[in-house]
């Protein structure tokens, strides 16, 4: 089992930048493909980035192609977000989640298929 930890949210002003960060603690960090999802208020929680357990494949929802980019350092037992050029739309509580390691990322793009969650960090961007 794995525990998740997220860190990196805020407040700030469209086209600005963030790096959120979710450190994970337990089991072999190198085992788990890991994924970041949000959710805004009134919504589901949906996909925006996935990452393999090697970093060698990833996956990014069309909403955030360009301009978000997931990371991760193994030896660090953290996986990353930087999120450029933010829009309000970006607004929502920010999910790190994890699930047993494959070498394809975009198998698994339902938060169902994930089954370690953090307790999310609040992302908010003012127009």
């Amino acid at each position: 089992q794995v525990q998740l930890v997220e860190s990196g949210g805020g407040l700030v002003q469209a086209g600005g930048s963030l790096r959120l960060s979710c450190a994970a603690s337990g089991r072999t960090f190198s085992s788990y493909n890991m994924g970041w999802f949000r959710q805004a208020p009134g919504k589901e929680r949906d996909l925006v980035a996935l990452i393999t357990w090697s970093g060698g494949n990833t996956y990014y929802a069309d909403s955030v192609k360009g301009r978000f980019t997931i990371s991760r350092d193994n030896a660090q037992n953290t996986v990353y977000l930087q999120m450029n050029s933010l829009k309000p739309e970006d607004t929502a509580v920010y999910y790190c989640a994890a699930r047993s390691r494959s070498p394809i990322a975009s198998g698994f793009l339902k938060s169902g298929d994930y089954p370690y969650w953090g307790q999310g960090t609040q992302v908010t961007v003012s127009s």
